[in-house]
């Protein structure tokens, strides 16, 4: 069994990416980048549209054909703008940070597999720009660099809005990383490789040194987002988190901060984290079509009647299609759920998550050893008998008990006689330290054990 985990990672295709012509490599580097800025500008109006068409409104439709030039002319237009640099801004980390996040966001799409090997020129080469055995290491590290310009944009300002907004992605950063790292072990056990070109391969369904966790050699496609459904779901929501997206834009709320770590960012250094943010979007996208959705390979009732589906160049545009659904998705949320607040957003990152990821590992893992010790049949009733278990377990655990909340009749009720009217206690804001001192001033003095009245509601007396 060890010999057929570790079989992947020694795949004699990696070693290719090590021979090949250096011209070749210059050729797909300018590639991923034309393919990078290409798809950025399209996702901006992409957004524009389909939110304008959610919302029953006109989108952009002034510049170009219907409009999609207008990320083209946005794009041109900024770095010319005027810069405004702030007095109290650190100036080499404030040029630095932009230039961290967009860098970081290049560099992760270079073990990105878009298709299969295909000839360049006469030359054999996969389309893919290099690829290790730990490739998804490599992707992991890239997106927690990323933070960094965050927070050091935040830092640098020399502004409090900016700081609040670079302090609170770094505690995103930290809860939402967790729980997506744990998502993709999953994908780890199933495959038996970290590398995202086999990772692709073991979804194929035919090769024979792949194996998934029940020891099924499947024979057909067999996406890992239908056979661990539950670490797709999570890193779906783990890579909302991480790309401070609606509903989790924390970071860049301008209902709270203005604009968060980027309000005192102008001209180019603002297209950068622009730039950086959509290109993070596709990178998580990308991401998740290697890991659970088959990568460049064709879905499979196109496999059926075409034979040729998943060689040449037509692989290319299956990965593009996967990744603008996955698009969609980004723009469907943003259009439909309101920010969370952030105690909400830390509680399901932490209390939900990541527990129900260490509870779902746990189950694969004690699949995988159950099914070496066990034959089919007492197999199935162990994972039988496992499943009720939790399920009573889960109906049976107590629930925290809440004070009763009070109706709006109670409450008006408990007023005291006399008072103001004020809102609900479920919408009242704490008073202020000032307002308590100013109401502990006017409060009733005590006097040799009586009170005496101090308040404006007190009868006026005669003197």
């Amino acid at each position: 069994m060890k010999e057929t985990f570790f079989a992947a990672a020694q795949d004699p295709t990696l070693q290719t990416f090590e021979n090949e012509v250096w011209w070749i490599v210059l050729i797909k580097l300018l590639g991923v980048f034309v393919i990078l800025l290409l798809l950025t500008l399209f996702t901006i109006n992409y957004e524009r549209k389909v939110v304008a068409r959610m919302a029953v409104r006109p989108g952009p439709n002034q510049v170009g054909p219907k409009g999609w030039l207008q990320s083209l002319s946005d794009g041109m237009k900024l770095p010319f703008k005027e810069e405004i640099i702030p007095k109290t801004a650190d100036k080499v980390v404030y040029f630095i940070a932009p230039v961290i996040s967009a860098t970081v966001a290049f560099t992760a799409f270079s073990v990105i597999p878009f298709g299969p090997v295909v000839s360049i020129f006469g030359h054999k080469t996969a389309l893919q720009l290099t690829d290790v055995s730990i490739s998804v290491l490599v992707l992991l590290a890239c997106s927690s660099m990323a933070v960094y310009g965050v927070v050091l944009a935040g830092w640098a300002s020399g502004s409090t809005y900016p700081l609040l907004g670079g302090l609170r992605s770094a505690a995103q950063m930290i809860s939402y990383e967790v729980a997506m790292g744990l998502s993709i072990v999953a994908v780890f056990m199933t495959a038996g490789t970290m590398s995202t070109s086999q990772i692709v391969k073991a979804q194929a369904g035919n090769d024979p040194v792949t194996y998934d966790i029940l020891g099924w050699h499947p024979t057909t496609p067999s996406w890992y987002a239908v056979l661990l459904l539950p670490s797709f779901i999570i890193y779906c929501i783990s890579a909302v988190g991480e790309t401070n997206r609606a509903p989790f834009d924390l970071p860049e709320a301008e209902s709270e901060l203005v604009g968060g770590f980027h309000t005192e960012y102008s001209s180019f250094k603002f297209a950068l984290f622009f730039l950086a943010e959509y290109i993070n979007m596709i990178t998580v996208s990308a991401f998740a079509t290697t890991l659970f959705l088959g990568g460049w390979r064709a879905p499979w009732p196109i496999t059926e009647f075409w034979a040729g589906a998943n060689s040449g160049w037509w692989p290319l545009l299956w990965w593009l299609g996967k990744v603008l659904i996955l698009l969609f998705g980004f723009i469907w949320l943003r259009a439909t759920l309101p920010r969370m607040r952030y105690d909400q957003f830390m509680r399901f990152g932490w209390k939900v998550l990541i527990p129900i990821n260490l509870v779902w590992i746990l189950f694969l893992a004690g699949v995988r050893v159950a099914r070496q010790e066990l034959s089919g049949a007492s197999l199935a009733v162990t994972i039988a008998v496992a499943a009720a278990l939790i399920l009573v377990i889960a109906l049976l655990w107590p629930a925290s008990r809440k004070p009763r909340q009070l109706s709006l009749e109670e409450q008006i009720a408990s007023r005291p006689p006399g008072s103001f009217p004020v809102p609900p206690i479920d919408l009242q804001v704490p008073p202020s330290p000032r307002a308590r001192r100013a109401v502990a001033e006017r409060a009733p003095a005590t006097v040799g054990g009586g009170t005496t009245e101090t308040s404006d509601d007190a009868p006026d007396k005669e003197v």
